[in-house]
């Protein structure tokens, strides 16, 4: 499959990896192989291969696809080389570059003489003869689909604000530090190939896009009010325009598949880890997308310098409300009013006993999972009650005590003072683990048991310490869960399920697919995010509005100002 554009796409789709050289071993000719190997010049006169940051380390590779191109019959038993290597077989067994654009995505290396574009990707090929047609994109157990370029697909939704996403991943790639620590730390027989995916970025769009409030802001076209063009932490308005373009594509009732490359592209531009096609974690890419909405939406025009706050001695209410007001001060926007709220966090010395303690804001909690008491279900409350625990930190996470001069294993406690209207629970699923073969590289593992959570009441005022309004109590009720199926966060798959805000329904969303279900079916041991949404009235700030307008301000010892009366004048 020759590539006819001006990128000349590779020769072939996916293959399995057979052998990894040596940074120190020579290069080795690369025979059958595509012809963006030698096309770049390197200012001499000579072709030199196209690699990315100069890297040269090659992978044998057997290409299932170039089994026709054969000229010699394959052999039984694989030869091995004086090096220890199995016997390269061009085209079928062959060795390539691991950093070249044959593996790498499209756009990442460039001669001298082109200019990247922004502009999506496309391509042509011509079929050989006597040869099978191949998908660009293979599908995998039906999740991807194929095709290499997809655009949105005009037609009747299922529901409105219900619309399929494009998975804009187009192609599979070598995972370099997959291949190294499979390799040394599991098992060497399976195919260290990944596939390039946006499921991640489809899981919590999904989800973000049934928070009827800030649904609506947009819709209502109410956010260009309060883009901040000049915040240097946003993106100018860009990314919250490309969201309300992408918002009034899915609940406009014009399309039944939508594909989300502006947004894509957008927030790719600002945020380079998601400037490709490689699977991400969709709680990071769900954390960067609200705080990018947030700063282009901030209403701050001119960010003070405030200092952090310690409230050890204060009164906890009037700590929290100072706290508060210094985080208003930088940050107030749509997305505080509805998806934030604050934690008291209490941090005392092992050594000398000092004491610390701040409130901090949040947009999600983390909770740890715990291993289950009986069978494989854990329930939502041991993990809160295990978040409510607290914890001893660890080195890596050390606090310095100015009492000890040095940084200690501290005793950690946090609680939560209040909570928002939109409340984003994290599942820590993924553990830490040093692999002792690899350098002590850190490998991320996955938790797979299911946690029992509830869908239509999940009641947190046990774990409030701050005030409770009685009229917008800390009951949720869900509305959303991004789920992962895989091994690690960076690879596998994303879906998601969601009720719809307007028809009260849940939907399955794979991608492009979308289908009835029910809450209780995302009850797996792949949720990973849970979106709960308050079930009774509304609280600005996590209620901390009404909060402070009833509070005088008071100064950062605690104390609270007062305003003299003005004596009169005597005669």
């Amino acid at each position: 499959m020759e590539g006819t554009n001006q990128m000349q796409r590779p020769k072939w789709h996916r293959a399995t990896v057979l052998a990894v050289a040596r940074e120190t071993d020579p290069p080795r000719e690369l025979v059958g192989g595509a012809e963006l190997e030698a096309m770049d010049d390197n200012g001499h006169g000579k072709k030199v291969p196209l690699l990315l940051l100069n890297r040269k380390r090659q992978i044998l590779v057997e290409v299932p696809q170039e089994r026709l191109k054969c000229t010699s019959p394959l052999p039984t038993v694989r030869s091995k080389n004086d090096d220890g290597f199995p016997a390269a077989q061009p085209p079928f067994i062959r060795w390539v570059n691991l950093y070249s654009e044959e593996i790498c995505q499209v756009n990442t290396h460039q001669t001298r003489e082109k200019k990247q574009t922004d502009a999506p990707a496309t391509a042509s090929y011509v079929m050989e003869s006597k040869r099978e047609l191949v998908e660009v994109m293979k599908p995998f157990n039906n999740i991807h689909g194929s095709g290499f370029v997809r655009e949105s697909l005009r037609g009747n939704p299922i529901a409105s604000g219900t619309v399929g996403l494009h998975n804009l991943g187009n192609s599979w790639y070598v995972n370099w530090c997959s291949i190294h620590m499979f390799i040394t730390c599991f098992s060497p027989t399976d195919t260290i190939l990944h596939v390039l995916s946006s499921s991640y970025m489809n899981s919590i769009l999904q989800c973000l896009n049934q928070i009827k409030p800030i649904t609506n802001f947009f819709l209502q076209g109410e956010y260009l009010k309060e883009i901040n063009k000049n915040n240097p932490l946003g993106s100018g308005g860009r990314i919250s325009t490309a969201y309300a373009s992408f918002l009034n594509d899915v609940w406009g009732n014009d399309y039944s598949i939508l594909a989300p490359r502006l947004l894509k592209q957008t927030v790719g531009s600002f945020a380079p880890q998601f400037n490709n096609n490689f699977q991400h974690d969709s709680q990071e890419f769900c954390q960067f997308l609200m705080d990018g909405l947030h700063e282009d939406l901030n209403r701050v025009k001119n960010k003070p310098y405030v200092e952090q706050f310690e409230a050890y001695g204060m009164e906890d209410r009037l700590a929290a409300e100072e706290s508060w007001r210094n985080h208003l001060k930088r940050h107030d926007s749509i997305f505080v009013d509805y998806t934030q709220g604050m934690h008291r966090s209490h941090l005392t010395c092992p050594g000398c006993g000092r004491e610390s303690v701040k409130f901090d804001v949040y947009s999600s909690i983390s909770l740890p999972l715990v291993p289950p008491k009986s069978g494989s279900t854990i329930p939502l409350k041991d993990c809160l009650d295990q978040f409510a625990a607290g914890e001893q930190l660890d080195e890596h996470n050390a606090w310095y005590c100015s009492n000890c001069k040095s940084h200690v294993c501290a005793l950690k406690l946090i609680t939560l003072w209040n909570t928002p209207d939109v409340l984003v629970l994290h599942l820590k699923r993924f553990t830490f683990e040093k692999c002792p073969d690899v350098d002590g590289r850190i490998l991320r593992r996955k938790i797979e048991d299911t946690v029992n959570f509830p869908i239509d009441r999940l009641d947190l005022t046990e774990y409030v310490l701050g005030p409770i309004d009685p009229n917008a109590p800390p009951i949720y009720k869900l509305f959303g869960v991004s789920e992962h199926s895989g091994t690690t966060a960076n690879t596998g798959h994303y879906t998601a399920t969601v009720r719809n805000s307007e028809d009260g329904n849940w939907y399955r969303y794979n991608d492009s697919n979308v289908g009835f279900t029910s809450g209780d079916a995302a009850i797996t041991g792949g949720a990973y995010l849970l979106f709960y949404q308050r079930i009774k009235g509304s609280l600005r700030w996590a209620g901390m509005e009404k909060e402070l307008n009833g509070t005088p301000n008071v100064d950062e010892d605690g104390f609270q100002a007062v305003v003299g009366k003005k004596k009169k004048n005597r005669r």
